[in-house]
Parts: structure tokens; sequence; C-alpha cells
């Protein structure tokens, strides 16, 4: 994409010809509109009503009302880190309802029922895992990537071993929760997350030790140099204080202290390779640590994926202008909600799939897990799957998914092969439709 236009810089003089128009019609509803939707400079200088004035008086005023109103955090004493941000009516809103919903009462039985919260969590981890690797370049479909990871079979490729990487990671975030957030656990997530996929493997887990790393636009334009490599160690050392809240008297909501962590590893950019990834894990991290435990079944990537370009202009927006994070957590924030929404549509067509196989649970003895199964097989006739395929899908001990399999054999709904020497492969049986009606019917 095209790097944005910069926006002007404040001069004394625009700020005594922005005062004779504050109140006057229509510039005092565009420096509402603007204020309120948090308008990037070129998103502003193009609203219709510039009759008198040019938007650069007005934009002064804007810049203004925003610096005064700017919570303001000082991440690095070595570098001048500075950022600051609003809290604006649209992100106080949101975050209210995420409170209430992602670590509240509406985070319990009403959103994800109980006896399916193993398979819906499996689901998003693996669907987090597809499309964050998806963002750093993984080239391959959700539904060969969801195939490999349910049977456990080794990646093919690159873009497969990302993915691997990511659903592995994630996995364990929950395990870490407990833990402040240090150096070494930062690398130990990296780690984690370039296993076996970086060009140099000497860099998993390691600051990149080189300053020929820049960010550019799709185009080729440098959009951003980040710190010297000389710098890092100290730079993180200072993020994690900043991540653990040490020596601060004011209280940043755990939301933007989340979203400023995951903008921070992309702008400090201390990684060769990464960075992304490894942000888009301690953003989940935190949030977890913080209550948030809905969060891990939302796939927040997924929809990042949809709006690439909003991404990166939200990046941009902020370095842009005078490191305002505002416009990131704007959209962080966006992309949340669109997440959660989706979580519940997921979990709603679910529930009315599952009551659509009422005629199955007449099957005597049959579970919940079972009745998916002879779903899949009936839609799918092709449909084929291991052991260990049914224990990832369902998130169950290897033994109960056996136990489940050989009891649909024993009903005669599926058949087995043995492919190569060891392994064993189910399928739908040729008299399926015969014997799934008599068993309905009994």
């Amino acid at each position: 994409m095209k790097i944005p236009e910069s926006p002007p810089k404040i001069t004394h003089n625009k700020i005594g010809d922005a005062l004779k128009y504050l109140k006057n019609d229509p510039y005092d509803r565009l420096i509402k509109e603007a204020i309120n939707k948090y308008l990037y400079w070129s998103e502003f200088k193009y609203k219709a009503g510039f009759d008198q004035i040019g938007p650069e008086v007005l934009w002064t005023f804007i810049k203004i009302n925003r610096n005064l109103s700017a919570e303001k955090i000082k991440i690095s004493d070595i570098t001048g880190f500075e950022f600051k941000y609003n809290l604006t009516t649209y992100i106080q809103q949101k975050l209210h309802e995420f409170d209430l919903n992602l670590g509240g009462r509406l985070g319990g039985e009403e959103i994800i029922p109980g006896s399916d919260k193993n398979r819906y969590l499996i689901s998003s981890i693996m669907e987090e895992a597809i499309a964050s690797s998806q963002l750093e370049g993984a080239a391959t479909t959700r539904e060969e990537a969801k195939k490999m990871l349910r049977q456990e079979r080794k990646p093919k490729n690159k873009s497969e071993k990302m993915i691997l990487n990511n659903y592995n990671t994630i996995k364990k975030l929950n395990e870490l929760k407990g833990e402040e957030l240090t150096i070494e656990l930062i690398l130990e997530i990296h780690s984690s997350i370039t296993k076996d996929t970086l060009t140099d493997p000497g860099m998993e887990g390691q600051f990149r030790q080189s300053n020929d790393i820049v960010v550019v636009s799709s185009s080729g334009e440098v959009v951003y140099v980040p710190p010297g490599f000389e710098y890092l160690d100290e730079i993180m050392r200072d993020f994690c204080i900043f991540a653990n809240g040490s020596n601060e008297k004011g209280f940043i909501h755990p939301i933007i202290r989340a979203t400023i962590l995951y903008f921070l590893i992309g702008y400090i950019h201390p990684f060769t390779d990464g960075n992304g990834r490894t942000a888009r894990a301690v953003f989940y991290w935190y949030l977890l640590k913080e209550g948030y435990w809905l969060i891990e079944y939302m796939s927040i990537s997924r929809m990042i994926v949809k709006s690439r370009a909003q991404y990166a202009r939200a990046y941009l927006y902020s370095e842009l202008d005078e490191n305002d994070l505002t416009y990131f957590i704007n959209y962080q924030l966006k992309t949340m909600g669109l997440a959660f929404d989706s979580l519940k549509e997921y979990i709603s067509r679910k529930i009315r799939e599952k009551r659509e196989l009422y005629d199955l649970k007449k099957i005597k003895g049959i579970n919940d897990r079972q009745i998916i199964m002879i779903k899949l097989l009936s839609d799918e006739p092709e449909f084929t799957f291991t052991i260990k395929e049914m224990q990832n899908r369902f998130n169950t001990a290897y033994q109960t998914a056996r136990t489940d399999i050989i009891y649909l054999e024993k009903y005669g709904l599926i058949e087995m092969n043995i492919i190569g020497k060891k392994k064993l492969m189910y399928y739908r049986s040729k008299n399926f439709d015969e014997i799934l009606s008599k068993l309905i019917k009994e």
C-alpha cells in the first residue's frame, strides 16, 4: 500500500486562525467528527466544508485538543520512546463491553456450552494459528492446514511448519499466564513460533544482531526504520517493565496495555523475522494473564487477514502522527469486536446443527462426539479419519477417541483399513445409510 501523507505540523500562526472559527458551522461539526471518529489527517482534509479556511488550520485545533486530553506513556529512556493515546467515547464503550463479555457474566454457559468448550477451544486455536501464519506469508488453505493439525502429520513445507509452531505456542500460553513477562519468556515464545522456519536457524529465540532491517510498503518504499540492535536488550527490558506494570502510579486498562504491547513489538522489531506472530502471542498471553479467558476462543488474526490494508494503515497512522496509538487501539478494538461476533455466530451455528441431529440421539448408547462423527460421514461420504484426528478434534484422551470409533465400527457404520505398516484409517461403510436408518428407528 502507498504510505499515507504525514499530518502538517502545528504552528503558532495557525492557532490564532483556528480560534476564530471554532464555534462556526460547518467547522464545529467537522472538528467534532474528527475528534469523535478519530480521523487521520488524510481522511479529514478531504471532508467537505472548508470554504473560508484551509484544513490545516482546523487540524491545528484538533491536534491541540487531542494532545491536551491524551494519556502519555514513556517506554524507554534510552531511545526516548514516548507514546500517547486518547480514551475516546468509542474506546471506553468497547472496553466496557469486553470487560463484560470476555471475562465476566457473558463469558459463561450463555456463550459457550460447558460440554463443548474443549472442542470449540481447539477449533479456535487452529483458526488463530492458521490466520496468524498467513499474515506472515504462509501459503496454504485452512482446510489443508486443519487436516494436518488434526491428523498430527508432519508439515510438508515451511508454511505448514509455521502453522504448527503457532498452534503449539498458542496452546502453551495458558500455562504461561501466571508468569511475569521477561526477556527470557519473549525469547522462548519467539523460539517456539519460529522453530525450523527461519533462513538462519541461529536466530530462533534471538534478538536481531544487525540494522539491515527496514519496514517497506508493497511498493518498496521505506515505511519505518526500527531502533538499532545495540539498544535492544535495554529497550526490551523496559518493554517488560511496562508489560508488568512496575513502578506505575496510574492505571492503564489491560486491553489497552495488551494492544500497546502488540504495537510495540512491531515498532521495536526486535527479531529478524516472526515479529508479528510473537506480537500476537504476547497480546493473547497478557489478556489471559489478566483474566480475559474468552479471548482464547477468539481468532483475531482471522479478522486481520480480512482487513490487511486497514491493519497496515493503523500502524502507519500511529507512527506518522507523533506516535499517537489511538489509531491502532481503535483498529484493534474493532477487530476484537468482529472476532467476538464471529465466535457467537459460530457457536450459534453449531448449536443449531446439534439440534438438527436430534434423530441421531435416538441411537442407544451414543454420545455427542459420535453423533458429530456420524454427521461428518453423512455430509461427506468420502470423509476419512484416524483415531488421532478424532482425539485432536474433540480434545479427548486417545483411548476415549478409540472407544468412540470402535463403538461405531461395531454398529457397522464405519470400516477400517490399514495404510502402510501401522496407520489405521476409518471411513464410511458401504451400507452406512441403511444401517443408520435402522438404528434410528429401533
